[in-house]
């Protein structure tokens, strides 16, 4: 890492984008008056603004650092993640998009839980659906805060003063600001910072993966490099060669249909001005999420081509890839725009996270008790600094690559809230049963599975299926389809299930 102050030009470009946050959550607070502002934007944001939007949410800190560091670690096999985005914009559209917001200008819904209880009119539904966003939250969030605290000390140097207690440091400057920003301008806030990160970002990606082609002599010599290296070796470009089959099938899968439940994505529906512009939607989020990816794909070869050809020594830390390339091989002022994009994707996305988990607290669980919170925005605003800390807290214990803990995140969304909303919104025959089963069984496999890859308390334990290569996350969402499947049918054999009028219409469109 850098010393502080070596490269005053990429310091100085990161403390005007934290002023320029500042501002944009300053100015978001005075037109953030009652919970419709705080939670939805008002539903009054323009077709560009939502596209940028959806794509920076699902395109943070996940990607720009995590997706690189997977890379390194495990090769090309970590594209199987990337695929996807071919198709995943318009099946967002297509399945489940128009009818989210078609349902918002309807009934007051300003979140995925509230969506469900529309739908299912079942109160255990979308108090299960409210926990499941509280977790998934807590996971993707802390994903967002730990890549903001490495970037942090990238960029001021932290760990030589700091030790060991730099990042926990760099997490904690990182939560302060996220909390700020979140609890000032709420969903305001975030997709305006979104409009500027995505622009930014969709420029800076094409401009680091030519450099990134430069500093590795293109990717014939790369891939000559990392082939001839004694700490790579060639499975490091197979595609399946440095993970089982079943972990990129898995991969694939989560993030392909389970792109279908995650709620920061969906949240943006919900602001859109007009349900019209939905057409155009799928061409902007698939041809910019295009475009970033190219940083993965970028950096992901450059960086392990560097280390084979002794120009970086090896990492102990594969998350600390992209600031390292962009500190050592990229030109100052493109490194500045680039960290400072990046700190833009995660603040944006940490401040969806941050909004959404504070609305499953606030709004969706007590109405699951039949009660409701009075003056939500206050208590809103309170229920984000719980999960922003929840989160922190969580990051740091995990200890483990951002993309991985970003997968634990995404699949419990995809298997706790995926079928229930792509299926239920499409298919009149779903019942409320078979949604609370789903939901309840997608979330409690995901974290049964997930502590069983994690724990060292109970060695006399069976290993788990993520042993052999079946990912938690993609056996959670098979295992959810299934009962949403099988309980629909079990329970709605002898007659349709009942739904509001206004409802079944919005599903006949």
């Amino acid at each position: 890492m850098m010393p502080i102050l070596a490269k005053p030009e990429i310091i100085w470009t990161a403390l005007i984008y934290l002023s320029l946050v500042v501002v944009i959550g300053i100015w978001a607070a005075r037109r953030t008056r009652n919970a419709k502002d705080f939670f939805i934007a008002g539903q009054g944001i323009g077709l560009v603004v939502t596209a940028l939007a959806t794509m920076s949410a699902a395109f943070s800190g996940f990607v720009f650092i995590g997706g690189p560091g997977l890379t390194y670690r495990m090769g090309l096999a970590s594209l199987f993640i990337c695929i996807p985005v071919s198709f995943t914009a318009g099946l967002l559209c297509w399945v489940v998009a128009k009818r989210l917001r078609l349902l918002a200008g309807i009934r007051e819904i300003y979140t995925v839980p509230d969506v469900v209880y529309c739908r299912y009119r079942s109160r255990s539904a979308s108090g299960l659906a409210a926990a499941a966003v509280i977790v998934g939250t807590v996971g993707y969030l802390g994903a967002q805060l730990k890549a903001l605290g490495i970037l942090i000390e990238s960029i001021f140097g932290t760990r030589e003063f700091l030790g060991e207690w730099s990042l926990a440091i760099a997490m904690l400057i990182g939560l302060v600001i996220v909390v700020f920003y979140a609890t000032a301008g709420g969903m305001v806030a975030g997709v305006y910072t979104d409009l500027f990160q995505g622009a930014l970002m969709v420029g800076a990606a094409i401009a680091v993966f030519y450099y990134a082609l430069q500093a590795g002599g293109g990717l014939e010599q790369m891939a000559h490099s990392i082939i001839a290296s004694d700490h790579f070796g060639p499975g490091h470009l197979d595609p399946l060669g440095a993970i089982p089959v079943f972990t990129a099938m898995g991969f694939f899968l989560v993030f392909a249909v389970g792109n279908l439940g995650q709620p920061h994505m969906l949240h943006k529906f919900f602001m859109l001005d007009d349900p019209r512009k939905l057409k155009w939607m799928p061409m902007i989020v698939g041809v910019t999420q295009t475009l970033c990816v190219l940083i993965w794909l970028g950096i992901g070869l450059a960086v392990p081509s560097l280390v084979a050809t002794g120009r970086l020594a090896p990492l102990s830390n594969p998350d600390e890839a992209s600031p390292l390339f962009l500190l050592n091989f990229a030109p100052e002022i493109l490194a500045g725009v680039v960290f400072a994009g990046i700190l833009a994707a995660i603040m944006s996305t940490a401040d969806s996270f941050v909004n959404i988990g504070s609305a499953a607290l606030v709004r969706d669980l007590p109405k699951a008790f039949g009660r409701r919170v009075g003056n939500e925005l206050f208590w809103g605003r309170i229920a984000v600094v719980g999960v922003a800390f929840s989160a922190a807290v969580f990051a740091y214990v995990y200890g483990d690559l951002i993309a991985l803990l970003g997968t634990f995140a995404f699949g419990t969304f995809g298997a706790a809230l995926g079928p229930a909303l792509a299926i239920g919104l499409n298919w009149r025959r779903v019942t409320a049963a078979a949604a609370t089963a789903s939901i309840a069984t997608g979330m409690g496999v995901n974290l049964v599975l997930e502590f069983l890859a994690k724990q060292t308390f109970f060695e006399a334990l069976p290993k788990p299926p993520f042993q052999t290569g079946v990912l938690p996350t993609a056996v959670s969402l098979a295992a959810s389809f299934t009962v949403l499947f099988a309980v629909t049918w079990w329970t709605g054999r002898d007659e349709e299930p009942e739904i509001d009028e206004d409802v079944r219409l919005v599903m006949e469109l």
